[in-house]
């Protein structure tokens, strides 16, 4: 008996670009019209796209570690950013907020400038994809409007191709986030209770000049210094266990080298400061520090058992953030 065949469908469907495709079930049929179930179909691609992780997004952007810091550390701050193309007509500015109102992902403001938010959570695994499509709906936004979350296309730009690549990126941080709504000192109501809140919330947090992605912060306890570098992860924890060894990885009197984060494919050395112990007051002996870990970095002698042990305690002290 002749097998019966199955009726052909592919045809008679409606073809749907890609762009347009709905997301849907993962058994159910490809809405594309394949004929398929959704995950062998299109729904392939948009896990892929979705789980795929890019370790280092801001790989290629001018001051990667203080995006870095400003992605996961500082509470408040502030950078203009400057665009490959022209702005828009109606767009006076483009500015990176860490953090806006409502966790909004962006918001263009009565007056056609654009905030663009950093501490979101994002579709996919590429953070730089989808700060990138953020920015671009954001630009072409209805004034006095914020932007919704959305999953950007796979193969959508990332910030490195839209932002000038020579521009620099000089953060600003701020006690607070007056920098929300465009006359702060005025605010009434809701939104000047929403700021009080907010502002509470804050840890105090100042960048050291001079030393891209240093930020010291204020706690109760005690203060900290977190430094986020670029540096090859295995040859800086190397660098880090030499002068853990020979006792010259502190900051001064009463300082310690105590760990490290991993943030987005860099690593972030953690000190321990004293209570009462300023940003100003960490800013030489941070300094000082950054030339003995630049002669550290250049020694390629193998590790002595004093600095392996040095690197394991570092190592087990180690917390990634993302």
């Amino acid at each position: 008996m002749a097998k019966k065949r199955r009726p052909q469908t592919k045809a008679a469907a409606p073809q749907i670009k890609d762009g347009e495709i709905p997301v849907v079930g993962a058994r159910e049929p490809c809405p594309c019209g394949s004929g398929r179930r959704y995950k062998a179909c299109h729904g392939r691609s948009a896990a892929h796209a979705v789980t795929e992780l890019v370790q280092r997004p801001f790989e290629g952007l001018q001051g990667e570690c203080d995006w870095v810091a400003l992605r996961e550390l500082v509470p408040a701050a502030t950078v203009e950013l400057k665009l490959k193309d022209e702005l828009p007509e109606g767009v006076p500015s483009v500015t990176l907020a860490t953090v806006l109102p409502m966790a909004w992902p962006a918001l263009r403001r009565d007056n056609g400038a654009v905030l663009l938010g950093l501490q979101n959570d994002t579709a996919s695994g590429d953070l730089s994809r989808d700060l990138a499509d953020t920015l671009r709906r954001a630009l072409a936004a209805e004034p006095g409007t914020p932007v919704a979350a959305e999953r950007a296309a796979a193969d959508g730009p990332r910030l490195q191709d839209l932002l000038d690549p020579a521009a620099p990126f000089e953060p600003q941080v701020h006690s607070g986030f007056e920098f929300w709504v465009e006359d702060a000192e005025n605010a009434t109501g809701e939104v000047a209770a929403s700021l009080e809140r907010a502002n509470a919330a804050a840890i105090p947090t100042a960048r050291l000049d001079g030393l891209e992605g240093a930020y010291w912060c204020e706690t109760p306890e005690k203060n900290h210094l977190r430094w986020v570098m670029d540096h090859p992860e295995e040859k800086l924890l190397d660098a880090l266990a030499r002068l853990h060894a020979a006792g010259t990885s502190s900051l001064g009197e009463g300082t310690r080298l105590v760990g490290s984060f991993r943030a987005h494919g860099l690593v972030v050395p953690v000190w321990d400061l004293p209570s009462g112990t300023s940003a100003d007051d960490v800013a030489k002996p941070a300094a000082a520090f950054a030339e003995r870990l630049a002669a550290a970095l250049d020694t390629d002698a193998p590790l002595t058992p004093e600095e392996r042990r040095a690197r394991g305690g570092l190592t087990n002290r180690q917390v990634t953030l993302s």
